[in-house]
């Protein structure tokens, strides 16, 4: 017994020093977050470009005018675009010309907006979030009609905007035909649809990687309004707003003024969006950081310790680690927990991870699992 008890200590103890080998280099680009990428440079020649001279502040510029004409080309309809500062401040303005006093927003438990904005939403638009639970990070009708009960009701407040998420924090999908579907019955039952589209060039890489693709899931599939994230996928900073339902933009100046997000040198943001949709270069970054995911997942797939039973959708994978492993990983290169009672993690890749980067992290994984 004793014996017995010596070895499992020795064992403890050696799992508890593991460490990646010092000639091993950590990968030259984190796969903590996409948020961790550089701007692309061919942005960066854009805001370069935009920097000559003086233009007129507040989007009252030549850059901001070209972009507006480039999202409504983009969508093949007339849209009103708005851009503001950050994702977090795009989907409170949005939010905020979407919803009157007393309505809320239906949306899952591991939305964005219910998580990982600080209580933002709630504070600044005075609205309660009903974020419903969700095993996907998906909403379906049969969510908005476990609802019906509340509409109508003086003592409760009334449903109004659903915002879903895409792609979904849980790197899943939602399909053009589950979109249309969920806004079908949103609108049935007098509500609007707000999609946060932090991951929307992943999402439409991983779709079809066209602009049918992308209108097939937004304003084909009836979506009001969208939240078009850039600075995920090659942008320094700066998100897009677009109304589809061009009637709830009646207000949207003063309501983005009011919600902090009127940039006083507008064109740093237009050029970089003039930038990315420019030769559907978003989508080309989408698919790079998708694919980068991809090889990932296929060349570390046959460890059984990860737990990765399929590729991932977009450019997030979930391995379950040891605490070892994580411990000397983490140490090595650093990447988030995501859930901790079940040692699980997020890998994350963007449009600038590539084969290098991948192979030197494959190559601390399993110098460490050896």
């Amino acid at each position: 017994m004793c014996r017995q008890i010596a070895s499992i200590t020795a064992h403890t103890e050696w799992m508890s020093t593991r460490v990646v080998p010092s000639h091993l280099k950590a990968p030259s680009r984190l796969l903590s977050s996409d948020n961790a990428s550089g701007t692309h440079p061919l942005v960066l020649e854009a805001m370069h470009k935009a920097n000559a001279g003086h233009a007129l502040a507040y989007g009252n510029d030549q850059y901001t005018k070209d972009a507006e004409a480039a999202f409504s080309e983009l969508f093949g309809k007339d849209v009103v675009t708005r851009f503001a500062f950050g994702g977090t401040g795009a989907n409170v303005m949005a939010l905020a010309n979407m919803l009157q006093p007393a309505e809320a927003v239906v949306c899952t438990s591991w939305a964005h907006i219910a998580v990982d904005e600080a209580g933002a939403p709630e504070r600044f638009l005075g609205a309660k979030l009903i974020d419903l639970p969700s095993p996907d990070a998906k909403l379906r009708p049969s969510d908005l009609h476990s609802l019906e009960h509340l509409f109508g009701s003086e003592h409760h407040v009334q449903p109004r905007v659903v915002s879903i998420t895409q792609a979904t924090e849980l790197g899943t999908l939602y399909t053009a035909q589950e979109v249309k579907d969920l806004c079908a019955a949103a609108h049935e039952m007098n509500m609007l649809v707000h999609m946060d589209g932090a991951r929307i060039c992943n999402a439409t890489a991983a779709l079809g990687a066209t602009r049918e693709a992308l209108r097939s899931f937004t304003i084909d599939a009836g979506v009001d309004v969208l939240t078009f994230g850039g600075t995920k996928t090659g942008v320094m900073f700066g998100e897009a707003v677009i109304f589809f339902n061009t009637e709830l933009a009646k207000r949207s100046l003063y309501v983005r003024k009011q919600s902090t997000q009127l940039y006083s040198k507008m064109r740093y943001i237009s050029a970089q969006y003039l930038a990315i949709l420019k030769n559907d270069l978003f989508i080309e970054l989408g698919v790079a950081s998708n694919s980068a995911a991809k090889s990932l997942f296929d060349q570390v797939r046959d460890i059984e310790m990860l737990q990765l039973s399929s590729a991932p959708a977009v450019n997030s994978i979930y391995p379950v680690l040891e605490p070892a492993v994580s411990k000397a990983l983490q140490e090595w290169m650093f990447f988030w927990d995501w859930d901790a009672a079940k040692h699980q993690f997020r890998w994350m890749t963007a449009w600038d991870v590539d084969s290098t980067d991948i192979s030197a992290f494959v190559a601390g994984l399993r110098s460490v699992l050896d």
